[in-house]
C-alpha cells in the first residue's frame, strides 16, 4: 500500500501505511485511533519543535495518516485499494492556526467565508495544558450557563459536577454564539498521568441567526454532525451532494457521564478575533419528551440514509440513461435538420431558372427564360388587341351622345 508519492501538503514523503504511521492495528477502535493521533500530534507539534523541521514533517504525516483513518468513508477504501482509490478525490487536512502564518490564515478565513468548511485541530498548548493539568478551571453547576469572551486558540475550561441521580437521568452541554463565532465544544477524560486528554470535540455550526455546538450523554447512542466529512467531495460533485450530506452523522463515542467532576473547554475557533458564547449544562431528567424526539429522529434519518445508499444506485443508472436518451436527442434532431436540408436542395433543382450575370462593373439581374421566351406572338395578335379596345371606346361614346 505505500511506496507512491503524496499529494498535497505532505507530497515530500513517501505515503507509509497510516496504520503504521499512528501505530495501531486494522481492527483499532475509533477512540483508538483518535487517542493515538493526539497522542503523537502532541509529540510532534512545530510549538514543540521549533528546530526540529523532521518533527514537523513527521507531524504532517501523522495528520494524513488521521485524515484518512477518522473518516469511515476514507478508511474502507484505503483498505480496500490502498492509496489508489483517495487519489482521485484528494485529502483535506485538519489546519492548527496557531502554526498556520498570517498570510495562510487569511486564506482559510476567504475558504471558509465562501462557505467551504475548514477542518481545524486544537492548537498544541491548550492540549499541553489540559495534558498538564495547569488550567484554570471555572465552575458549572448543572441548570445554569456562563457567558464569555476566548482568544482565538485559546480555550476555557469549565467543570461540570454530576450527582448519581443527574448523570442517572443524562445530561447535555451546549454552547451557542449570538455574534456567529467560531468555537469548538471540548470534553477532556482524565488519564494515566492525572492530566486530561481530549476525548470528544464538537465544531460550531450555524443554526438560524446563532452558531452552536452540544454533547448528549443520555444512555442511548447519539450522533454528531461532521460538516466538514465529505465537503470537498460534496463540492466537487454537488450532483450527489444529496447522497453524501448524511454520510456525515456518525456516533458519538460516549453516550454517559459518571457522577463525579466533568471538565469541559470551549476553544477560540475564530481566525483572527475572540469568540463570545454562552455555555449551560442541563439535566435531561425535565426533557424526557425531547429527548424521545430526539431518539425518534435520529433513528428516522438513519433509515433514511440506509434508503438513499438504495436509491443512489437507482439514479445513477437512471441518470446515465437520461444522459445516453439525452445524447441520441439531440443526434437525432441533427440528423432529421440535416434530412429536411437535404430535400430542400433537391426541391430547388427542379426548375429552368438560369441566372444571368453581367460582365463586372454592370448590373446584375436575374431574367426568367422558360419555355416558349423564343416564340414571340406576331404585330397581327398584339395590333387585334389594340383595335378591339378601340371600337369599345368609340361605342361607349356614341352611348353617351344619345343621351
Amino acid at each position: 500500500m505505500g511506496g507512491s508519492k503524496m499529494e498535497g501538503p505532505a507530497a515530500a514523503m513517501l505515503r507509509r501505511d497510516p496504520y503504521e504511521v499512528l501505530c495501531v492495528s486494522k481492527d483499532s477502535s475509533d477512540q483508538e485511533i483518535r487517542t493515538a493521533y493526539r497522542t503523537l500530534a502532541l509529540r510532534y507539534h512545530p510549538d514543540k519543535n521549533a528546530n526540529n523541521p523532521e518533527a514537523s514533517e513527521l507531524f504532517k504525516e501523522v495528520a494524513y495518516s488521521y485524515s484518512i483513518l477518522s473518516d469511515p468513508e476514507r478508511r474502507k477504501k484505503y483498505d480496500n485499494s490502498g492509496f489508489e482509490a483517495l487519489d482521485a478525490e484528494g485529502l483535506d487536512l485538519e489546519l492548527d492556526l496557531s502554526n498556520l502564518g498570517t498570510v495562510n490564515t487569511m486564506f482559510a478565513a476567504i475558504f471558509s467565508k465562501m462557505g467551504i468548511p475548514i477542518k481545524t485541530t486544537v492548537s498544541a498548548n491548550v492540549l499541553e495544558e489540559a495534558l498538564n493539568g495547569s488550567f484554570t478551571m471555572r465552575p458549572l453547576k448543572i441548570g445554569t450557563s456562563v457567558s464569555g469572551k476566548v482568544e482565538k486558540q485559546s480555550a476555557h475550561f469549565f467543570g461540570v459536577y454530576v450527582n448519581d441521580e443527574q448523570a442517572e437521568a443524562g445530561i447535555v452541554i451546549r454552547v451557542t454564539s449570538a455574534a456567529q463565532s467560531k468555537f469548538k465544544l471540548l470534553y477532556f477524560q482524565n488519564d494515566a498521568t492525572e492530566g486530561y486528554g481530549l476525548a470528544l470535540q464538537e465544531d460550531s455550526k450555524k443554526t438560524g441567526k446563532v452558531t452552536s455546538a452540544g454533547m448528549y450523554f443520555l444512555h442511548f447512542q447519539v450522533y454528531r454532525m461532521d460538516s466538514t466529512a465529505n465537503a470537498f467531495a460534496m463540492t466537487k460533485d454537488p450532483e450527489f451532494a444529496l447522497f453524501k450530506r448524511l454520510e456525515s452523522l456518525q456516533p458519538c463515542d460516549i453516550s454517559e457521564l459518571k457522577p463525579g467532576c466533568h471538565v469541559f473547554a470551549v476553544y477560540g475557533d475564530n481566525f483572527f478575533k475572540p469568540a463570545t458564547y454562552t455555555i449551560e449544562a442541563l439535566c435531561t431528567k425535565s426533557f424526557n419528551d425531547t429527548t424521545h424526539k430526539l431518539k425518534a429522529i435520529e433513528a428516522k434519518i438513519l433509515r433514511k440514509r440506509n434508503e438513499l445508499h438504495q436509491f443512489e444506485t437507482e439514479y445513477r443508472m437512471a441518470l446515465a440513461r437520461f444522459q445516453e436518451v439525452t445524447r441520441r436527442y439531440n443526434d437525432e434532431k441533427q440528423s432529421v435538420n440535416e434530412l429536411l436540408k437535404q430535400r430542400d436542395s433537391i426541391h430547388t433543382c427542379f426548375t429552368v431558372t438560369r441566372p444571368v450575370s453581367y460582365p463586372s462593373g454592370g448590373t446584375y439581374s436575374t431574367r426568367s427564360k422558360s419555355f416558349g421566351d423564343d416564340y414571340k406572338f406576331g404585330s397581327r395578335g398584339e395590333g387585334g388587341s389594340d383595335s378591339k379596345e378601340k371600337a369599345m371606346r368609340k361605342k361607349w361614346f356614341s352611348l353617351k351622345n344619345l343621351r
